[in-house]
């Protein structure tokens, strides 16, 4: 496993789990960051992502990124 923040762009991978408490991993989650579902970096930018994921596209900062695993 590893976080998001170090996947290529364009490659595919299944998230394994989210990390955080609380407030923090529901947002999350609500965003649709769920294990098992598949998410696609299309860009990569100091840090910051914009992922594909469940049809939409959506910005995260780096350390929303690292508690995400893939």
């Amino acid at each position: 496993m590893m976080p998001l923040v170090m996947a290529a762009a364009g490659e595919v991978h299944t998230i394994k789990t989210v990390g955080g408490e609380g407030k923090k991993r529901q947002f999350l989650e609500g965003l649709g960051f769920v294990p098992g579902t598949e998410v696609v970096v299309l860009s990569k930018s100091a840090g910051s992502l914009i992922v594909s994921i469940k049809g939409s596209r959506i910005a995260l900062d780096r350390r929303a990124a690292l508690k995400i695993l893939i």
